[in-house]
């Protein structure tokens, strides 16, 4: 399931609030709805969002009222469409990398008239999401490595083809796996406050018929106790030169609790999501959200009045609490700064 839909003038998203209720289609015609729908979390996952930007400066490129524009005041406003789209999130590196990636492209062909520069940038937008598919079935094969028969794996957040143009990167592994017979039973976080675990990755799997149930946040230390988990994997929003991961809220806490009960834990991610310009977690940037996401579930208040909340969307795992990061370029196992330059 592709929760993005090119049509060569518009970006179609699948609003991803709304699953698995209802299944709207939000037709994103200018590059401020694209933003919108990035903000909104309509559009989630590192490697979806990058894509969407990639979409967003092509929409943006390719406007009428832009495209009657004279080179310079074109090339002006592209600038804005892109400082536009980076400041929808600050934490998911593959907006950036996306954005940096468009950048780098509309300087290095700025002999092109107007109209060939928004043809070539469309062009890119769709090379951009056409690879993602082909880099998760890649992050999916070399995953197969860690995953024994008869696995039961535990998972956080949602990394699947909603996370992603197509395929996945978690989830990808487990689509990998589950294709060789080798996975028993896949337990889905339900992922507080958002639900992606619950509502995203939950449709996903049993979409695809590989077993799934979904355990509360808290069940995790319980299963992992009683011997019912095999290993832990999860996907990631950025990672530091050293391994440190950000990823949804929640995966640190996993981490932890993996480590003291002996139990692999794994981040798979595309090499757009790994930042050498970061030496260490410490430095990635923790997109704080609305309170109102944690005390409102579904429009119900959950919290008594007058009660503040907090809303981190993400936390950082320190590298050492990671048994292997896998990538489309290949594994790292005990990732520290030295392993991961193996990677660059």
């Amino acid at each position: 399931m592709q929760p993005l839909q090119w049509n060569g003038k518009s970006l179609l998203v699948l609003d991803q609030t709304l699953l698995p209720e209802q299944e709207v289609w939000d037709d994103c015609d200018t590059y401020e709805l694209v933003a919108e729908a990035i903000e909104k979390m309509k559009v989630r996952g590192a490697p979806a969002i990058g894509a969407t930007a990639a979409y967003g400066i092509a929409i943006g490129a390719n406007a009428p009222d832009a495209l009657a524009l004279d080179k310079g005041p074109y090339l002006t406003y592209l600038d804005e469409v892109c400082e536009r789209l980076a400041k929808t999130r600050p934490t998911a590196v593959n907006l950036f990398w996306a954005i940096k990636r468009m950048r780098g492209l509309i300087e290095t062909n700025g002999d092109l008239s107007v109209q060939e520069l928004a043809e070539l940038i469309t062009r890119e937008a769709n090379l951009i999401a056409e690879e993602d598919v082909r880099l998760n079935k890649a992050i999916g094969q070399n995953g197969l490595a860690f995953i024994p028969e008869n696995a039961r794996i535990l998972t956080h957040c949602n990394t699947g083809s909603l996370a992603t143009f197509d395929y996945g990167t978690a989830l990808g592994v487990i689509r990998a796996a589950h294709e060789k017979g080798r996975v028993q039973q896949v337990f889905a976080d339900e992922t507080r406050p958002y639900l992606q675990g619950a509502r995203l990755t939950a449709f996903e799997l049993h979409r695809d018929n590989i077993p799934v149930s979904v355990v509360t946040d808290s069940m995790a230390g319980y299963l992992m106790q009683q011997g019912m988990v095999d290993l832990v994997i999860v996907g990631a929003d950025r990672i530091a030169a050293n391994g440190d991961t950000a990823n949804k809220i929640g995966t640190y806490s996993l981490a932890v609790l993996a480590k003291h009960h002996g139990v692999p834990f794994y981040v798979a991610a595309p090499m757009s999501t790994l930042d050498y310009e970061m030496e260490t977690g410490a430095e990635i940037e923790i997109e704080q959200r609305s309170a109102d996401e944690v005390i409102f579930i579904g429009g119900k208040r959950m919290v008594p009045e007058g009660v503040p909340a907090l809303h981190p969307a993400f936390d950082v795992t320190p590298h050492d609490l990671i048994t292997a990061i896998i990538t489309d370029q290949g594994n790292v196992e005990q990732p520290n700064t030295e392993n991961m330059r193996k990677l660059k």
